[in-house]
């Protein structure tokens, strides 16, 4: 059995995620900017000055320094801004951005995007997850995304590239995710299940053999609780039930072997389907498209 550590690396590799950018620059003078209301997680790197952080909510607000970072995983009620007082922020105006300029000895210079987090097992695990995360640049334990913070200010310092700042942010991300999953915070979701060693035997079964005709009574079984006893700590911890589960896992595999160019009828059989119509009624009202298409998109790729 590999260990819960392991485990959690492997829930952490599982996550599908896209960051994109919108925009890099400087804020001077008094401001407030915020993405609430669009519907989507959310991310703000200083790489120059410091802003406040205002939470609805928090009674304090957050001071963000150069070399900090928020990590937004809901659609928050929130605002970066100028002042620390929460009236007066919200009183500063939007502003448009200036060009950055890591050198200026006033202002803040910010790299901001979004996380879009693909369906299935990803949503699984970022359920789970704290709602807000603040990354601090000086943290004893965050070497390696403190390298990695150094080498997206070194990009901003020239001409940036969206594609490489996008790539960093995205690693930065899971470093920070890791972080979390192995530290003291109380979590839920598949991570949760990862860190109590009788649901991790049983995750780890369902990693490693998704197709197998799992019923609650098994699943049960490899935990040592009685059925309703199982049902109701699974759901406690997940968040979720076992077969969304199971269903999330299936389908993560099932993706994978189509991208490796197994046909549809291979692949639900694999994932525990008695027919490739259930298996494509699934994968389609779990994916948002059908698996031939999944698999000849891939292709073209």
């Amino acid at each position: 059995m590999i260990s819960s550590s392991h485990l959690v690396d492997w829930l952490l590799e599982g996550l599908e995620l896209d960051a994109s950018l919108f925009h890099v620059g400087r804020y001077c003078g008094g401001w407030h900017a915020s993405t609430q209301g669009m519907g989507r997680a959310s991310f703000h790197l200083v790489v120059q000055g410091h802003c406040w952080l205002h939470i609805d909510g928090q009674a304090q607000a957050v001071r963000l320094e150069a070399g900090d970072a928020v990590f937004l995983l809901r659609d928050l009620a929130y605002r970066l801004s100028s002042d620390q007082d929460p009236a007066s922020a919200c009183a500063q105006p939007r502003q448009v951005m200036q060009a950055l300029d890591v050198g200026a000895s006033d202002g803040v210079g910010l790299v901001c995007g979004f996380f879009e987090f693909r369906p299935g097992l990803s949503s699984l695990i970022v359920e789970g997850l704290a709602d807000w995360i603040v990354l601090r640049a000086e943290e004893p334990d965050g070497h390696a995304a403190q390298a990695l913070f150094g080498l997206i200010l070194e990009e901003c310092r020239r001409s940036p590239s969206q594609t490489l700042l996008e790539r960093l942010t995205h690693l930065l991300f899971l470093y920070v995710l890791r972080q979390q999953a192995q530290g003291g915070q109380a979590l839920g979701g598949l991570v949760a299940l990862a860190r109590q060693p009788a649901f991790a035997g049983l995750l780890e079964q369902l990693i490693e053999q998704p197709g197998q005709a799992w019923t609650l009574e098994s699943m049960a079984a490899c935990t040592g609780l009685s059925r309703s006893a199982f049902f109701k700590r699974f759901n406690e911890l997940a968040g979720q039930s076992p077969g969304q589960v199971l269903l999330a896992l299936r389908m993560r595999h099932a993706c994978q072997l189509l991208r490796a160019g197994n046909t549809v009828e291979q692949v639900g059989a694999q994932v525990g389907y008695q027919s490739v119509a259930a298996f494509t009624r699934a994968f389609a009202k779990a994916i948002g498209m059908q698996p031939g298409a999944y698999r000849r998109q891939h292709e073209r790729r």
